[in-house]
């Protein structure tokens, strides 16, 4: 049973992480940056690169932020092999081989696509282009396409401060790591919450 769902982890980080670079190396090898394709009136394929920090910060701060999320991939992983060791539910395992294959994904982005890409603004990136990629390693940029405005409305003028501009809901635009992180936490803290807390105070 416990080697059944050490597999079961490992498939689902497998088919995620697979998914997910898939879709990311199609959109950057076939959309320039901030192209978007309607898929339905509220569902769009909408290309952004998120740098990963905030307030400009992206030499020292980005290369901190990608080690950062390495170290941390490394604790989920050493933390999920010792639930299949545990042989904690499968349902517990999954959520967090969610979050583990998520971070992962973004991660492959922060370390090589800089290296392996070169940059989207105003044409279709190349995969290894002969000049060399836009950035350095861990210098990447995570590459987002899902974009639901479920709601776009301009606001009322009688309403306060933003009376009269537009308001889009829902505005954030992800991918599917990200989807798999969010997922995995939701999870966890809907049906396995006592589980979590239970498991995190054995490993001090």
């Amino acid at each position: 049973m416990r080697y059944s769902k050490g597999w079961g982890a490992v498939l689902i980080i497998m088919l995620l992480l697979i998914l997910d670079q898939a879709l990311k190396i199609w959109i950057k090898t076939h959309m320039q940056l901030h192209e978007s394709i309607e898929i339905t009136p509220w569902f769009y394929l909408y290309f952004t690169e998120n740098p990963g920090m905030a307030f400009g910060i992206e030499v020292i701060g980005k290369l901190f932020l990608s080690v950062f999320r390495i170290v941390a991939v490394g604790f989920i992983g050493y933390y999920l092999y010792k639930l299949v060791k545990q042989r904690y539910t499968f349902g517990f395992i999954a959520c967090i081989s969610l979050i583990f294959a998520g971070a992962i994904g973004n991660i492959i982005d922060s370390v090589f696509y800089g290296v392996v890409f070169d940059h989207s603004f105003g044409q279709v990136a190349t995969f290894m282009p002969e000049g060399g990629g836009y950035a350095g390693w861990l210098h990447g940029k995570v590459v987002d396409m899902f974009y639901f405005p479920l709601i776009q409305t301009v606001l009322p003028d009688w309403v306060p401060v933003w009376g009269g501009e537009e308001f889009v809901f829902f505005r954030p635009i992800f991918n599917l790591a990200d989807s798999a992180i969010c997922v995995g936490v939701f999870l966890l803290l809907l049906f396995y919450r006592h589980t979590l807390s239970t498991s995190l105070s054995k490993e001090k």
